[in-house]
């Protein structure tokens, strides 16, 4: 089986630049996404699922730092780099401050950046890895492990799919929490677009007939928002 290109945002607006790293990183194997201001990538990041992004900090538009901002308000689990000219030590802290992983200077060797990125997206799969080691969950009269992908009620298992799964355990995890369709998507199916919110749907309803035998679980619909899961512990 194929392993999945781990998918990078770009957000430079130099064009030699830009095109430089971008064919140098497919080149390496990565998928990669190359916008040219923070507006531009902030629509992006509301459509596409991404493993990692690198920013430039002076841009038109929107600069990198404020991009940051936003990044950590609507997508928190995104991590970030800078790879900027902006050398001096305020920027750098600042860069740090914000919570980006690293802090690379301009100019940089390609084959460094790709070193660098590989070895970060390394550290944060282990990282995932180590934090889903348990992952059994009580929902009302039920038992679900999302590893093995199974919910089990009253000595019978249900075997789930890898969506199904991934779905339910999201909901679990931001249980009476309204979770937006967009959140939803970008998360699970990894692009927010009507064919998947149509698949979502699908989901949503499977997954209430499978809890269907405890009648203090719902998940409720909030029209033209999202979804709300509800149990009693």
């Amino acid at each position: 089986m194929m392993e999945e290109k781990k998918r990078i945002l770009l957000v430079e607006d130099d064009e030699a630049v830009g095109y430089l790293l971008s064919e140098y990183l497919k080149m390496k194997s990565f998928e990669v996404i190359w916008e040219k201001n923070g507006k531009e990538a902030l629509v992006k990041l509301d459509q596409t699922k991404f493993d990692l992004a690198v920013l430039d900090v002076m841009m038109p538009e929107m600069d990198g730092f404020t991009l940051a901002e936003k990044i950590n308000e609507n997508f928190s689990e995104l991590p970030f780099i800078f790879l900027t000219a902006k050398s001096l030590k305020v920027d750098v802290l600042k860069g740090f401050y914000l919570g980006a992983v690293d802090y690379l200077k301009k100019p940089i060797d390609e084959e460094e950046l790709v070193i660098r990125i590989e070895n970060l997206l390394s550290r944060l799969d282990k990282s995932i890895t180590k934090k889903e080691e348990v992952e059994a969950y009580t929902i009302g009269i039920y038992h679900f492990n999302s590893l093995n992908q199974e919910l089990m009620v009253d000595g019978q298992k249900i075997n789930l799919t890898t969506k199904e799964s991934e779905l339910l355990k999201y909901l679990v995890e931001k249980k009476n929490q309204l979770c937006p369709h967009k959140d939803i998507l970008i998360k699970i199916w990894g692009k927010n677009d009507y064919f998947n919110r149509k698949s979502l749907n699908v989901f949503i309803t499977r997954l209430r007939k499978f809890l269907e035998k405890d009648t203090n679980i719902k998940i409720e619909n909030v029209h033209g928002k999202g979804y709300i899961f509800r149990f009693d512990p």
